[in-house]
This record gives structure tokens, C-alpha cells and sequence, in this order.
């Protein structure tokens, strides 16, 4: 399949170089994605499309072959395919919720697996303006709680700052992602909050003090079980809190 294109007013053929199937479903899968074909509408028959795009029926068959394996048409024996409506894929962490124990015990877990390594990386690839940026929101957790103010949006930025010194811009943005299960949305916590249920931590500051304090010293070992110490701790408490709660 080629076609004319101008190149400095001299007409000269293009071939595409995809292979026939791909071009194909490109083509019809573009289609549908735009919207020129919505959902219930039929494709043209092989005969037709094969006249079409000047292939066979059979490259044409393999070609809505590929749809129906993406989810994107099916297929009725007989009398065509047909364009299937597309299911709106859930968006990640929307469901997160401080208020349900179960929720933040769900993103702690998952937070063990991320952070830890994280807080390794940030100890091996740190610089220095990110060194001061760790102390700085470690200084502020502090004055957090001196000042008797919730910590946890204090806590979520020292997690960020940590997340940024890995060199690796997923971290922030996973850290980003799950802002919802760390932070709540209002600048302070409601009665069902399960923050706001659970007994502060009286360690926080030094389990965080260890994890800056490997970070600084460059030792990724003691980062990663230092971090990895402070969520396991983190942990522990909600369950807790869940099972009195089930109890109750």
C-alpha cells in the first residue's frame, strides 16, 4: 500500500512499511477510538474492507481478529462485528479513604513495598539541596508535635521529600497517588477519621530521626530498615485499633 506525497514539489511514492495486519487494525482502531465508529456500529464487511484498504479478506479477517482480542469489537456469526461499548476503566487509589481502618491498613502494606526501597535509594542517590529538604520537613514533624498540631501533613511531606531524593521521579508520583489514604482532603480530621481514632505515636519523630539519620550517613542498608521498622510499627497500631473495633 503506498501513496503520493510532495517532497520539495516532486511527487514521489511512500510505502508504509507496517506489516498489512497492523495497518489495518490501526486504521479501524483509530476509528473506533474517535468516535467515527461508536458503540453498536457494524464494520463494513471483509469484502468491502478488503476492496478498501486493497488486501485480502483474510488479512482483513486477522486484522478484526486483533479488535476482538482487545475488547474492542465482537463478532456474530453471520452477520459482522459490531463495535462493543467500552467499559470506563477504574482510576487507581480513588477509593482510598481515611475514614475506613481497612483502607489505610490496605496502603500501608502496599506502602512497605515502595517506601522501603525509596528511602534505600534516597540514602545512595541523594544531593545535597535534597539532604536539606529531608531535614528541613523532619525539623517540621517536630515542630508538629511540640506544637501539638496533626502531624500527618507534616508526616506525608517528610514521606515526599524522601520519595524525591530517590533520582527517580516514580516514587513522588506513586507517593502523589496515594496522597488520599495519607492526607485528609480538609485541613482537619473528622471524628470517624481513623487518624483521628488512633493513639499518637510517641516514637514518630525517632523512628523518623532513623531513617534521616541513614539517609544522611549514605547507608541504604540501614534506610531501608529503618523505614521499613517505622511502617511495620504504623501498621501494627491500626490493626490493632481494627480488631478493637470489630470487638466492640
Amino acid at each position: 500500500m503506498s501513496k503520493l506525497t510532495s517532497l520539495r514539489g516532486v511527487a514521489v511514492s511512500t510505502v508504509d512499511a507496517r506489516p498489512l495486519v497492523a495497518r489495518i487494525t490501526a486504521s479501524l482502531r483509530e476509528g473506533i477510538e474517535l468516535g467515527e465508529l461508536g458503540a453498536g456500529a457494524r464494520l463494513s464487511s471483509e469484502t468491502e474492507l478488503a476492496r478498501q484498504h486493497s488486501v485480502s479478506r483474510a488479512v482483513v479477517r486477522e486484522a478484526i481478529a486483533v479488535l476482538r482480542s482487545d475488547g474492542l469489537v465482537e463478532v456474530r456469526r453471520g452477520v459482522g462485528a459490531f463495535v462493543v461499548e467500552r467499559v470506563q476503566e477504574p482510576v487507581p487509589f480513588a477509593d482510598l479513604s481515611l475514614e475506613r481502618i481497612s483502607s489505610v491498613i490496605e496502603l500501608i502494606e502496599l506502602r512497605l513495598g515502595f517506601e522501603t526501597e525509596a528511602a534505600s535509594l534516597a540514602a545512595a542517590r541523594r544531593s545535597a539541596t535534597q539532604l536539606e529538604a529531608i531535614l528541613e520537613a523532619h525539623r517540621h514533624v517536630g515542630e508538629s508535635i511540640e506544637e501539638e498540631q496533626p502531624t500527618r501533613y507534616t508526616d506525608f511531606n517528610l514521606h515526599l521529600r524522601i520519595a524525591e531524593a530517590t533520582q527517580n521521579s516514580r516514587f513522588p508520583e506513586l507517593m502523589m497517588l496515594v496522597k488520599a489514604g495519607m492526607v485528609a482532603a480538609g485541613p482537619k480530621a473528622t471524628s470517624e477519621d481513623a487518624a483521628s481514632l488512633l493513639p499518637k505515636n510517641p516514637h514518630l519523630q525517632e523512628e523518623h530521626g532513623k531513617i534521616v539519620n541513614a539517609i544522611v550517613r549514605g547507608s541504604a542498608d540501614d534506610a531501608r530498615s529503618a523505614m521499613r521498622a517505622h511502617l511495620e510499627g504504623s501498621l501494627e497500631r491500626y490493626k490493632n485499633l481494627l480488631l478493637a473495633r470489630v470487638a466492640m
